[in-house]
C-alpha cells in the first residue's frame, strides 16, 4: 500500500477533514482570546462557541473509534486518547487539540495538494456544505463578539449580554430577524448587514445541498440507462427494418396462400 493510498483511506472525507482541521485552529485561537478579551460577556460568548467545538470533538472522536481498522491501534498509538480529552469543555485539556490539528496536517501533507483538489472537485456539494457550516461558526463568534465590542460605548444599546449577541446573531443570519434585540451604532448596524449578506449565502446554499441530496442518485443506487451513441443507434435502426421485411414477407406469404384456398 502506498504512502497517499493509506493517507487517503485514513483521511476519508477531504472536506470533512479540513472542516475539522479549521475547527480546531479556531478553538486553539479562542484559547487566547479567552484571556486577552477581559469582557465577561465577551468570554462568555467564546466559551459557549467552544462548548459547540466540544459537541463536535467528541462526535468525530466517536466517528473515528467505530471506523479505525485497529481500535486499540487508534485510542493508544494514534493519539485517540488525546482526540476523547480534547472533547471535553475543561480548559486544562483543550491544548491537546494540537494533536487533531498535527493529524490532519500530516495526512493532507501524506495525500498531497493535487489529490486534495481533485478530491474537493470531485464532491463539490460535500465540501460546499463543510465551508458553510465552518462560515456558519465563525460568523456566530466573531459576529457575537463584534457586536458586543462595538454596542459597549452606545448608552440606548440593548444588546448587552452574551445571549443577546448570540441571539441577535443567530436570528440575523436565519433572516428571521424578530426585531427584539438591534444594533444601535452605526459600526455595528454595518455588521448587521454583513451578517444579514452572509446568512441568506449560508441558507441558500444549504438549501442548494439539500436538493442535491435528495435528487441525485447516491453511489450504488441505480441509475438510467446512459443513451445510446449514434453508431449504436444506427445498428438498433438497421436490426428493426430488417425485422420489419421478415414481417413483410411473411404477410406476403400468408396472403398468397389465403388466395390460393380462396
Amino acid at each position: 500500500m502506498t504512502g497517499t493510498t493509506a493517507a487517503h483511506r485514513e483521511l476519508g472525507n477531504t472536506g470533512y477533514e479540513i472542516f475539522v482541521g479549521a475547527l480546531s485552529i479556531l478553538s486553539l485561537v479562542n484559547l487566547v482570546l479567552v484571556v486577552l478579551l477581559r469582557d465577561p460577556a465577551t468570554q462568555t460568548v467564546i466559551q459557549a462557541i467552544d462548548l459547540l467545538l466540544s459537541v463536535v470533538f467528541l462526535a468525530d472522536f466517536v466517528a473515528r473509534l467505530r471506523r479505525a481498522p485497529s481500535r486499540s491501534g487508534y485510542f493508544l498509538r494514534q493519539f485517540g486518547w488525546a482526540d476523547l480529552l480534547a472533547s471535553l469543555p475543561f480548559p486544562q485539556v483543550k491544548i491537546l487539540r494540537v494533536f487533531r490539528l498535527v493529524r490532519v496536517v500530516r495526512l493532507l501533507r501524506r495525500y498531497g495538494a493535487a489529490n486534495i483538489a481533485r478530491s474537493l472537485v470531485s464532491d463539490r456539494a460535500g465540501s460546499a456544505l463543510f465551508t458553510v457550516l465552518l462560515i456558519g461558526v465563525l460568523v456566530l463568534q466573531f459576529g457575537s463578539v463584534g457586536m458586543l465590542q462595538l454596542e459597549r460605548t452606545e448608552p440606548a444599546a440593548n444588546i448587552t449580554t452574551a445571549s443577546d449577541a448570540l441571539w441577535y446573531t443567530i436570528v440575523t443570519m436565519s433572516t428571521v430577524g424578530y426585531g427584539d434585540t438591534y444594533p444601535v451604532g452605526n459600526p455595528a448596524r454595518a455588521l448587521g448587514v454583513g451578517i444579514i449578506v452572509v446568512g441568506v449565502g449560508i441558507f441558500g446554499t444549504l438549501t442548494g445541498w439539500l436538493a442535491n441530496f435528495f435528487l441525485t442518485p447516491h453511489r450504488g443506487q441505480p441509475t438510467s440507462e446512459a443513451p445510446p451513441t449514434l453508431r449504436e443507434a444506427q445498428q438498433r435502426i438497421d436490426q428493426m427494418s430488417r425485422l420489419i421485411d421478415q414481417q413483410r414477407a411473411t404477410l406476403a406469404e400468408l396472403q398468397t396462400l389465403l388466395r390460393k384456398r380462396g
